[in-house]
């Protein structure tokens, strides 16, 4: 099984960032299942706006295209920004959307079989709406959803403190993270031995 964290975050490397942080301990939490895979942060890539799979020259989309086909599971980590998920986690969806009218030789979409897990960090309230928004753009082009298949931290509101300032992760987010990673990693199993029935 492979994973592939696609980090939405602002901010382009090496800047640290919360929505890094999360991501990597989901993909550890995948390993310790047997899941290889890699993080990437999508701002460190020209991807270009449009709901094409290649929008031509500078558009670096294709290559993480490439990298999603090639994963049995997506991990999308955004942060909150003014209670939605982050721009460029947008962008994303969007450039996922492309691939809704494309088929493979079984007939099913190509996101079908694959599953979508969502990690979300802020300092303000909005996690599980954050989580719907993500939920509902990768099940819409494919994405199968693990129970539970959502981790998040959130910070006081109005407070300067980030996820990636906490000396340890609170064992609530841990837990859930550990769950996720699970989960998804037994329904990608699943879903590699019993695929969904051909179109």
């Amino acid at each position: 099984m492979r994973a592939l964290a696609l980090v939405c975050s602002l901010n382009a490397s090496p800047t640290p960032s919360s929505s890094h942080r999360l991501a990597e301990q989901v993909m550890a939490e995948l390993g310790s299942h047997g899941v290889t895979g890699e993080t990437v942060r999508v701002a460190d890539h020209s991807v270009l706006p449009g709901v094409a799979q290649d929008m031509g020259e500078g558009d670096d989309w294709p290559a993480l295209r490439e990298k999603v086909l090639a994963s049995d599971i997506l991990v999308l980590a955004t942060p909150i920004w003014l209670g939605h998920p982050s721009s460029v986690c947008q962008r994303v969806l969007e450039r996922l959307n492309a691939d809704t009218s494309e088929t493979g030789d079984d007939g099913l979409p190509l996101m079908y079989g694959k599953v979508g897990v969502v990690a979300v960090v802020g300092n303000e309230d909005g996690a599980h709406k954050v989580s719907a928004d993500a939920f509902q753009g990768l099940n819409d082009v494919g994405f199968t959803l693990a129970a539970g298949a959502a981790t998040y931290w959130v910070g006081e509101a109005m407070h300067g403190t980030d996820y990636q300032d906490l000396e340890e992760t609170p064992e609530a987010v841990a837990g859930t993270t550990r769950a996720l990673a699970a989960n998804a990693a037994h329904l990608a199993r699943l879903l590699s031995a019993t695929p969904y029935p051909a179109g």
